[in-house]
């Protein structure tokens, strides 16, 4: 028998979508006001599960404590009040998308717990905007 269970956490981050390879326009007609050069912000929140057997002994698939502290650790820590494009190194070169964000919480997430857990991340930029990551 297989459970998932979700931890749900909170960030806010500023962000600029936008290529260096491109022009200001070509930016602009893509990304539109997000690719605002003095950057703008989101409340993000974040809910990751994980999906795994139930421990006999324990009757836990995984003590939510330690996937909420792995949460602390490896997001909130690292990205809460941050300026993703500028203090965050996984974004120097990579766009900070809400897709990319979420492929990024996935990999530093899925370092931490064990293979044979299963993982998805679902990344609300918005209250109707939303991206959902599982290593696929």
């Amino acid at each position: 028998m297989r459970v998932t269970i979700s931890r749900k956490a909170h960030f806010n981050a500023a962000h600029r979508l936008y290529r260096k390879d491109w022009s200001f326009e070509k930016n602009d007609a893509i990304f539109g006001k997000c690719n605002n050069p003095s950057f703008h912000g989101h409340n993000y929140d974040l809910t990751v599960s994980v999906t795994g057997a139930i421990d006999p002994e324990t009757g836990f698939v995984m003590d939510v404590k330690f996937l909420a502290d792995i949460i602390k650790e490896e997001v909130e820590d690292q990205f809460d009040h941050k300026n993703l494009n500028v203090d965050v190194a996984d974004f120097k070169d990579l766009n900070p998308t809400a897709e990319n964000i979420a492929v990024v919480i996935w990999n530093k997430i899925r370092k931490r717990i064990e293979a044979s857990f299963d993982l998805e991340v679902v990344l609300y930029e918005t209250a109707r905007n939303f991206v959902t990551y599982r290593g696929e």
